[in-house]
């Protein structure tokens, strides 16, 4: 098959990378064009130094990269290679770097990249110009290297070419025209080009040509320095261009790279210097090529002189040139990839380095041709991941800058973003803050951690304490809550979650086909189920709660939910979703006195005769309209209470009066963590992704066995007969030995796998973590070792759940 009319717009690494990889698929229909020429079109890919790093602590870009230095390693141009596979070696000149790259290893261990961690001499063994009395250690990963990329865009050019692939130079566009809300045609200075699917790959001006089509686009371009020094005396008469590791000096924000006889150096240790997509210079005004900035040479001056000390030989050398070079940086860290929520055909593989440009190539190949993406998991890259807030201007501008200057930084997981905060509080923050509510933030949400109200709690005293690293964004205050909540009562801020609402005479059926739970309840009814992919992965997981026959509230992950639902409507008006988040609030009410504390302030009847587990009714609490429903993910008994935010604070004093009038407490997101995974509930996006299936993630008694017509279905049958790795749910003895997520798990010496979620169980009085194991591992009593920095801890896989398994706390 041809397939449909593409247009990609970008020839850079990432839209030869996805010409080639849409050709391979049967896909030739396919025009790429671009306003400079080719190879070397003027943007990030024709200035970009080619270090190819594998690791990271994003399982997802640690794959692509993978890919990308297995199929450039393929690679050549009339014999000379795309890929320099000299190897990688990051260093540490700090105690704290040291700590951090074994942390790193864990995480590229962990993702099946090898690796080994290598002590100083060896260090200086593998790149003799290092200062032995400076490094105290480094991590090698030997197949990293150096990509040649604007070889490796003519190399796949030449690939897609051979398949009957068009590329067009020297065409700029000028706008992409759509009609009914789907792309008909792409507009250049040469003429239009009709189109079926149009995919924006053209990095730092990407925003300016989503805007064509409506779409905002959160990427700023940012200034990076690139210099090169002159002949360095102790590389003399080095005839390859690379024959040392590329390096990196993160403590420093450097990395380093050989050019025969001279260095590359690249520093991101400057001022953020952005620039507007509409301030880049055109191909014909550029002095260079657009993407290529003059040097600043005062904000170098740092970089030199920590170069010249860490690598002593480059004293006798100078720089003799440089760069700021533009590259695109985003709010969060992450590409963009995926289609447009509101313009069908229009899709976007943005904010993606020449590392990880050809996983991103196949990534979107797949996801267009077959309608989803198998070979990695896309939910952190999704365009639609974010929320209105974070696609505002200022806040895309701030964010892209502070993740800028944090490129190299050691992040801890709990770690909260900058500014700007706060922007999102819910009904509660007044309340919260006069408890003393330590904040992190989720989703823009301020989001308590935990309460310094509760440090007079008895329980604070006895709360054993972690490892420093896991201290870090913890107090015991955290496990005082955790037991308060499982002997007596609390009430946690829930307002973070979000909830759609979805109505309609056609709700019942658009449901059945999204969900693998059964819709068709009476009202009243709430169901945990599942949303899938066609493959049978697992999209989200969300609870559906019907308040009427026409009318139901989704609890959701987040705006991929969203974003899904929304996708699936029919055309015929039947279905309506909404965001109901913002406006609505949620206090969840849980311990064994949470119906002491209710029934006394309700006008309906709370007993559990009158309101099973999973049901829920609509009530007043003292004069606040609430729907109340029966569901707990701490385990214990009690409600999720919604209302409106305009009546959340007063929800909020009425029940915590009460609250305290038995003991209780408010708590934070610590105990919550704690409590849920005592109980095994899963969390998706750590514990579960796309590439999960339900029978892998334990999941599968949400899918109605005997059900037919949703999306997956077709694929689960056989899934659910090859399942060979299983969620699996280990406890450590030793409280001291808390891990947090991300760490390799080993069976002797061999890595078979990596945990998900982790915490310390209160109750239970063990450290618990969910990890990813072959299916034959996943036997209780299994003793396994997880990889937590420069140690092994000691683990055993347990039967789940490791709290309250007859459900009794629940339902009572």
């Amino acid at each position: 098959m041809a397939g449909p009319r593409v247009v990609i717009i970008g020839a850079g690494v990432v839209g030869a990378a996805l010409a080639d990889e849409l050709s391979s698929r049967g896909w030739t229909e396919v025009t790429v064009v671009d306003q400079g020429p080719l190879p070397a079109t003027g943007g990030s890919s024709s200035h970009a130094p080619g270090l190819v790093f594998q690791t990271n602590p994003s399982k997802t870009m640690t794959e692509m990269a993978r890919y990308t230095v297995e199929k450039f390693a393929t690679l050549e141009v009339d014999g000379q290679p795309c890929f320099l596979q000299v190897g990688g070696l990051e260093i540490a000149t700090t105690p704290e770097r040291l700590a951090e790259l074994h942390r790193r290893h864990g995480w590229v261990t962990a993702w099946g990249v090898e690796a080994r961690l290598v002590d100083p001499d060896e260090c200086v063994a593998l790149h003799p110009l290092l200062d032995r009395e400076r490094v105290l250690g480094g991590l090698l990963v030997p197949t990293d290297g150096l990509a040649k990329a604007v070889l490796a865009v003519e190399a796949q050019i030449r690939a897609a070419r051979d398949r009957g692939v068009r590329f067009l130079a020297r065409h700029e566009v000028l706008d992409i025209r759509t009609d009914g809300g789907h792309v008909t045609a792409v507009v250049t200075d040469k003429g239009e080009i009709p189109a079926d699917t149009v995919v924006c790959c053209a990095g730092i001006w990407g925003p300016k040509l989503a805007r064509m089509v409506g779409m905002n686009l959160p990427l700023t371009p940012l200034a990076h320095q690139l210099a090169w020094t002159g002949p360095v005396p102790a590389l003399a008469g080095q005839a390859q261009e690379a024959v040392r590791p590329i390096l990196r000096h993160q403590d420093a924000d450097l990395y380093y790279r050989d050019r025969f006889d001279r260095l590359g150096i690249g520093y991101y240790g400057h001022r953020p210097m952005p620039v507007a997509p509409e301030d880049i210079a055109s191909v014909g005004d550029a002095e260079v090529m657009p993407s290529v900035l003059r040097f600043t040479e005062d904000d170098f001056a740092e970089a030199w002189a920590e170069t010249r000390s860490l690598l002593p030989a480059t004293r006798e050398a100078k720089v003799e040139e440089g760069i700021n070079g533009l590259f695109s940086f985003t709010t969060d860290g992450m590409p963009l990839l995926g289609e447009s929520p509101e313009v069908k055909g229009f899709w976007v593989a943005e904010a993606v380095w020449v590392t990880h440009s050809a996983g991103v190539g196949r990534a979107m190949a797949e996801w267009m041709v077959d309608g989803h993406c198998s070979s990695f998991d896309l939910h952190e890259c999704d365009v639609n991941r974010f929320e209105p807030h974070q696609l505002a201007p200022d806040y895309v501008l701030t964010r892209g800058c502070q993740n800028f200057v944090e490129v190299y930084d050691i992040i801890h997981p709990l770690q909260p973003a900058g500014a700007p905060r706060p922007l999102r509080t819910t009904p509660f923050h007044p309340r919260q803050r006069e408890l003393g509510a330590v904040f992190l933030e989720a989703a823009g949400w301020e989001r308590p951690q935990w309460y310094a109200a509760n440090e007079s709690l008895p329980a604070v005293g006895a709360v054993p304490a972690p490892n420093d690293w896991a201290a870090r964004y913890w107090s015991p205050v955290v496990g005082a809550e955790a037991r308060a909540t499982r002997e007596s009562v609390a009430v946690y801020d829930m307002s973070s979650l979000k909830r759609l609402e979805v109505t309609g005479r056609g709700a019942v059926a658009f449901l059945d086909r999204l969900t693998t739970g059964t819709m068709d309840k009476s009202p009243g009814s709430v169901t945990y189920t599942l949303l899938l992919d066609e493959d049978g992965g697992i999209r989200g997981d969300v609870t559906v709660a019907r308040l009427g026959p026409e009318r139901f509230q989704v609890g959701a992950n987040g705006n991929l939910d969203l974003d899904w639902l929304t996708r699936h409507l029919p055309g015929d008006g039947s279905v309506g979703v909404r965001d109901i988040t913002a406006g609505t609030c949620c206090i969840g009410l849980w311990g064994p006195k949470a119906r002491e504390v209710l029934q006394p302030l309700a006008d309906r009847d709370f007993s559990n005769e009158a309101l099973r587990y999973f049901r829920c009714q609509s009530a007043h609490i003292g004069s606040v309209p609430v729907t109340a429903m029966r569901l707990s993910y701490v385990g214990e008994l009690g409600w999720e209470l919604y209302t409106g935010a305009d009546l959340g604070l007063k929800l909020w004093d009425t029940l915590f009066e009460a609250v305290r009038a038995h003991g209780g407490i408010a708590a934070g997101r610590g105990a919550f963590n704690s409590l849920r995974l005592e109980k095994g509930y899963r969390s998706f996006g750590t514990d579960m992704t796309f590439e999960h299936d339900p029978y892998e993630a334990g999941l599968g008694f949400a899918v109605k066995a005997d059900k037919d017509g949703f999306i997956g279905r077709a694929a689960l049958d056989r899934r659910r007969a090859e399942v060979r790795r299983r969620l699996t749910c280990l406890t450590i003895d030793d409280p001291g030995a808390v891990v947090m997520g991300k760490e390799p798990v080993y069976d002797g010496r061999a890595c078979v796998g990596y945990v998900t979620s982790a915490a310390y169980g209160y109750t239970i009085g063990k450290g618990i973590a969910y990890a990813w194991l072959p299916a034959e591992l996943a036997a209780t009593g299994r003793s396994l070792d997880i990889g937590y920095f420069d140690r092994r801890v000691p683990a055993v896989v347990a039967e789940e759940p490791l709290f309250d398994p007859s459900m009794s706390r629940l339902r009572g």
